[in-house]
């Protein structure tokens, strides 16, 4: 067998030396038939991909132990960095897999896309070894160094590989049903370490292999095993047609006295209904005890390196009897005290498996014991065990067709954007920038409902797929290289934007900028007055008693406010909207959706039929705003999924404004306080949390210079028509930079919300906008204001402290969430909210700290999702003082289960064997 899997075996156990354990060779005439493996040509064979990660050779190779061609993974993804690790490591691998990787520094995920099969099912392979290919020891530091894997859309599991051997060799696998015709996998960035893989191998199984995994249940890897004396660390492909790969027991835990090998040739037969395909190869031998015996126990644990809150496992047990004779052999499986399978006989040369009826058990610790019943007159026999955790694949892909479309305009016009990796939509907090999806239906796929490509660089044709998204309501492919023509008897419901095209010049006004429109006006205007000015004073005299009767019986503004508006413009690509515009806009500032210490908020309706929200600035902080137009045109340029979109602005010296889309679930604040019928659940709360996380990360760090909102709150916290958060009100943001951190002259912030540093020395920096953060999760969590009377005036920080301090942290949980959420999740974001309002702000985490805890909790809040496989394979020296403790229990004087600690960390499993009388 390869080095590589004897270096990379599972998780190492407790050892004890010993002579070679006696073996009972129960050979008959029948030779075994076993199916012969998949071989060039075989279907089966044609089937397995293979896929070397980092490997720079696109003629691929092949694998001189397997026999299988392993190929470059450049068909497969997009973007990433390849890299060898250091020389140093090179002499300790067992395969070429093992000595090349690629990593992905850039973007919060990215993605691999396998070719499969629709509703085919597969078990998927994913291996990491680190080589300090980066020179930088990350693995050994003392960081934390932790990235994710989804499966799809879906959680699958975390990859930890902090303090772990740079040497040694992670392996994940997953057996999943493949949602469409391709199977994604895709790294998350944790921000805590850079993510990278070095292989990736997929493997189709048969439809009635492990029937408990379906479109709503895939399971990953826990541990799998193979009993009797096994010479091969690692048993796989081309023993196993399905290339599973099977630990050696014997070779895991000191298989010493009183474990005896049983062994047969004869051929195996499966009892109707089991359908596992274990090879015969590996139940032809079998572990079993002395006859004076009586139970066999394994335990089962989640390594230090694993959060198990959530975490949900399933054994199984193969068994074949291969006794020379038919034996009275019988035993009871048990979970703890909890029987599962009761008085079980394994039938002679016929292979039967066995399993809770698909039932995961909520556990991340016990003990399975296998225990002789009164009856019978032989102790416990096992010949393999294979123990798989739940992933729950409830997340929804983006609708078929919407993908299969955006992936042809993709091609079609050679994009290339960072978010633009995986599925459009889903997880929300992944999709892609300059994308809007509709998650309205919960049990439905997300439809991409807008798309904005300005400013892209697109070239040539209007692609027709655009026309073949029929959920498709807004697209903005302004200033772009568009040529030729347009679809129009397509367009009937597609608000479409071209400004900027050179389609421009050769289609209809109706999809191009209304400053065409203005300036064809504005021609004919001219024309007209030279020629017939008498005719445009009667049309202006006209016009102006139509809207007088117009306006007839509201109040009206005795001031003509057009004769303040400023001449010079500013050279930005957003809307400048005159003081009248804003008024039919707005139907005469009628309706009011919003008061602030800088101005009302106005609901308006553009000419398209867009809803807009207009944020007029009072006269008194006109006379304050010096920096208004310079904050206009710094907003112009700040584009995120998570920021409101400033559509334009009135610059005229008696009326300043602000217009922005409008968010039709209004803000949180609404919402947390009972304003609205709709109650957040725990996860809906932290996935707004995590919008608006983002949202400020971008002002922070992605805008040069960077910006601090100064009055974050859950009022400035809207929310769409699909609840996704989006951070409002720059009206009182500033650019900063490293030379100009603080701004004396204007108050910043809420009561409640204000950095307590800012009293004292008016410094603003991005930790301003931390602590206010850190009340907004409070508010989140608790459902109460930043100030209340309980019964005196009392700060919510303050307040959650007394709480927690007097009773649990179940007592600051809004009562509204029903006790509808899991209690360490909710304990993780009252620390980090908590570590939010520090008093120091050096002692506050960054934005891109904040998030990067925050993504970790969501996927197992969202699926229950947090499993335990894919164990670090490494295997150990003996502890001393193990081989005492051991000894101690087999010979009577203790029969409770210990588990034994062997050095090893990660997501994995400990399992312990031993017997008692």
């Amino acid at each position: 067998m390869l080095r590589m899997l004897q270096r990379v075996a599972l998780s190492p156990l407790s050892l004890v030396h010993r002579d070679e354990p006696r073996d009972s060779d129960n050979s008959e005439d029948d030779p075994s038939t076993e199916r012969p493996p998949p071989l060039p040509g075989d279907d089966r064979f044609q089937r397995f991909i293979n896929i070397d990660c980092g490997w720079k050779n696109s003629s691929g190779y092949v694998d001189p132990a397997l026999v299988l061609p392993y190929s470059s993974d450049g068909d497969y993804v997009e973007g990433g960095m390849n890299h060898e690790i250091l020389p140093e490591f090179m002499a300790g691998t067992g395969n070429d897999q093992q000595k090349t990787l690629r990593s992905f520094p850039d973007g919060s995920r990215n993605c691999y896309t396998l070719p499969s099969n629709i509703s085919k099912k597969y078990l998927l392979r994913a291996t990491f070894t680190y080589g300090n290919y980066d020179r930088l020891n990350k693995t050994l530091d003392g960081s934390l160094f932790l990235f994710g894997l989804h499966i799809g859309v879906n959680f699958w599991e975390a990859v930890n590989l902090s303090n772990w051997d740079p040497s040694q060799t992670v392996w994940k696998e997953v057996i999943t049903i493949a949602p469409s015709n391709f199977v994604s996998v895709c790294l998350i960035n944790f921000d805590s370490g850079t993510p990278f893989i070095s292989s990736l191998e997929l493997r189709p199984l048969e439809d009635t292999m492990y029937p408990f995994v379906n479109t709503s249940v895939s399971v990953s890897y826990f541990q799998r095993y193979r009993f009797g004396n096994v010479a091969d660390y690692i048993t796989r492909y081309p023993k196993d047609n399905y290339d599973r790969w099977w630990q050696s027991w014997s070779m895991s835990v000191d298989y010493s006295y009183p474990w005896i090998s049983l062994k047969t040739s004869n051929r195996l037969t499966s009892l109707p209904g089991n359908s596992f395909n274990v090879p015969s190869d590996i139940l032809q031998m079998a572990s079993t005890l002395e006859a004076n015996r009586s139970f066999i126990s394994f335990v089962v644990a989640a390594g230090p390196n694993l959060d198990a809150t959530n975490l949900q496992l399933l054994p199984i047990f193969h068994f074949t009897e291969i006794n020379q004779s038919n034996p009275n052999r019988s035993f009871g499986i048990y979970s703890g005290k909890d029987l599962l399978i009761p008085d079980f006989s394994p039938s002679r040369l016929r292979v039967d498996s066995k399993y809770n009826s698909g039932q995961f058990m909520k556990i991340s610790y016990t003990f399975l014991y296998l225990n002789k019943t009164p009856s019978s007159s032989l102790p416990p026999l096992i010949n393999a065990l294979e123990v798989y955790s739940l992933i729950r694949m409830d997340a929804l892909n983006t609708d078929s067709s919407d993908v299969n479309y955006i992936k042809e305009i993709t091609k079609q016009y050679n994009l290339r954007r960072i978010s633009w990796n995986g599925d459009p939509c889903s997880p929300r907090e992944y999709s892609w920038e300059g994308l809007t999806c509709d998650y309205s239906k919960s049990n439905q796929n997300p439809r991409i409902v807008t798309v904005n490509l300005s400013s892209s660089g697109l070239g040539g044709g209007f692609a027709i797929s655009f026309m073949n998204m029929t959920s498709l309501e807004n697209l903005d492919l302004s200033h772009n290289n568009l040529t030729g023509a347009i679809p129009d008897y397509q367009l009937k419901s597609l608000k479409l934007l071209l400004v900027g095209n050179p389609v421009c010049s050769n289609s209809k006004d109706t999809y191009c900028s209304d400053k065409t429109k203005k300036k064809k006006k504005t021609k004919s205007i001219l024309l007209i007055a030279v020629i017939v000015p008498v005719v445009l004073i009667s049309l202006l005299v006209g016009m102006y008693i139509l809207w007088k009767l117009h306006w007839k019986g509201k109040s009206e503004d005795n001031e003509d406010y057009a004769m303040y508006e400023e001449e010079t413009p500013l050279h930005i690509d957003i809307r400048r909207f005159t003081y009248v515009e804003l008024k039919l806009i707005t139907n005469n500032f009628q309706s009011i959706i919003g008061k602030g210490g800088f101005g009302i908020v106005y609901h308006g309706t553009l000419e398209n039929g867009d809803e807009v929200a207009v944020k007029v600035l009072m006269e008194t902080s006109i006379d304050e705003s010096t920096d208004f137009l310079p904050e206009v045109q710094t907003l112009s340029k700040v584009h995120h999924k998570n920021l409101v979109t400033l559509q334009g602005y009135c610059q005229n010296k008696k009326c300043l404004a602000l217009v922005y889309d409008f968010m039709p679930r209004g803000n949180l604040q609404q919402i947390l306080r009972g304003g609205d019928i709709y109650s957040l659940d725990w996860e809906q709360r932290l996935h707004i949390a995590l919008d608006a996380a983002q949202g400020l990360q971008y002002l922070h760090e992605s805008c040069t210079p960077s910006i601090v909102h100064r009055d974050v709150k859950t009022a400035n916290i809207l929310l769409d028509k699909n609840l996704v958060g989006i951070i409002s009100d720059f009206g009182l943001s500033r650019a900063f930079n490293d030379a100009h951190t603080h701004i004396s002259t204007v108050a910043a912030g809420t009561l409640g919300y204000l950095d307590p540093e800012y009293h004292a020395t008016f410094q603003l920096t991005v930790k301003t906008d931390v602590y206010s953060f850190g009340i907004v999760l409070l508010e989140i969590i608790t459902g109460q204001p930043p100030v209340f009377n309980d019964p005196h005036t009392v700060h919510l920080p303050n307040w959650v402290r007394q709480k927690i301090a007097k009773g649990s942290i179940h007592d600051v949980a809004d009562k509204r969430l029903l006790d509808q959420y899991d209690a360490s999740s909710l304990e993780s974001v009252i620390d980090l909210a908590m570590n939010c309002v520090e008093n120091a702000a050096i002692d506050r985490p960054s934005m891109t700290e904040v998030i990067s805890r925050l993504r970790v909790w969501l996927p197992a809040l969202s699926s229950d999702k947090q499993s335990a496989s894919g164990t670090p394979r490494r295997k150990y020296s003996m502890d001393s003082e193990i081989p005492k403790q051991f000894q101690m229990m087999i010979s009577g004087v203790s029969n409770e289960g210990t588990s034994f600690q062997s050095g090893y960390t990660g997501g994995l499993t400990e399992i312990s064997m031993f017997s008692g009388r």
